[in-house]
């Protein structure tokens, strides 16, 4: 089966260079018409930059045939992101795929970290990610059609030290696609998630050159074209670095029913924590009203 994206149209954000650009390239290369927004600043989200790293993109998407136009809108402002939806409508009448990929750290150790650097980190990674979802999400519903990537990380899913703003936001972005992922499923609307490994502007100063040189942006970039493709997976978490993809799987442990009554006791819960966190016949809940039901279940079972 060979993906291909004739007909289709994409925005891809934070696309000036490292993960957006090799999926905008990638995307490009299968078809797909790409708006290539980037703000232009530095990692830390300072500057107002310029267009200049998504023009190159765009010559680079041109000069091998293929369709895209620049943009600067920061993903911040949602009047600057409603008009790059507008835009795009204009010139191509459709928009059926979002890849959320802007993003900047502002890394420092919780007791270090001001306010303003962990609002501002929140507001580029979790609410860029929403400002664009929300702009993109009435027309994919009347399309009928529509395919949306946010990027996680591992600082979120698992935790990093010096990161408690860019993790915080990471997961933001997964508990944000997990109810994308039913709100639009009967309109054919498909969100996932990314969590990345690669070696970009963000991560250049945090690892040697020889494990560089394995997590070129490249080798990550594929696991997006499936999650936007015609049969994505939903709401579905993929891992992905130096030719690896794993999936990220949330569970929950069957664990223990104390009962309501004078039983159910702090004390007892240390004395059965081994059991409440035995994995054999974890669940994998698919939305939140599937814990409820498990909680009956075990409590049937009982």
């Amino acid at each position: 089966m060979t993906i291909n994206f004739e007909g289709k149209v994409a925005i891809v954000t934070g696309a000036g260079g490292g993960l957006g650009r090799c999926h905008a390239l990638d995307l490009a290369k299968r078809g797909a018409k790409v708006v290539v927004n980037d703000l232009g600043g530095n990692v830390d989200g300072s500057d107002d930059g310029s267009l200049s790293a998504a023009e190159k993109v765009v010559e680079e998407i041109t000069a091998a045939g293929g369709e895209a136009m620049a943009n600067g809108a920061s993903v911040t402002d949602v009047s600057q992101v409603e008009e790059m939806v507008k835009e795009t409508m204009d010139k191509w009448g459709r928009i059926d795929i979002l890849v959320n990929n802007a993003g900047i750290l502002r890394d420092k150790s919780f007791a270090k970290v001001s306010d303003e650097d962990f609002r501002l980190v929140l507001e580029v990674h979790l609410m860029g990610s929403v400002n664009c979802c929300k702009a993109v999400w009435e027309i994919m519903k009347e399309q009928n059609y529509g395919r949306i990537v946010v990027t996680s990380s591992s600082s979120g899913l698992y935790g990093n030290f010096g990161q408690t703003n860019y993790g915080a936001a990471k997961l933001g972005c997964v508990g944000l696609i997990n109810t994308l992922k039913l709100e639009g499923a009967k309109y054919n609307i498909k969100c996932n998630a990314l969590a990345p490994v690669a070696g970009t502007r963000m991560t250049e100063d945090l690892m040697p050159g020889e494990v560089l040189d394995k997590l070129q942006p490249e080798f990550v970039t594929p696991a997006v074209t499936y999650m936007v493709s015609e049969d994505a997976p939903n709401g579905a978490i993929i891992a992905a670095g130096a030719g690896v993809f794993t999936r990220v799987m949330i569970h929950e442990t069957m664990g223990v029913n104390l009962g309501t009554g004078e039983n159910m006791t702090a004390e007892n819960i240390a004395d059965n924590w081994e059991k409440i966190s035995d994995m054999t016949d974890a669940k994998l809940p698919y939305q939140g009203g599937d814990q409820t039901v498990k909680i009956f279940e075990l409590i049937g079972k009982s």
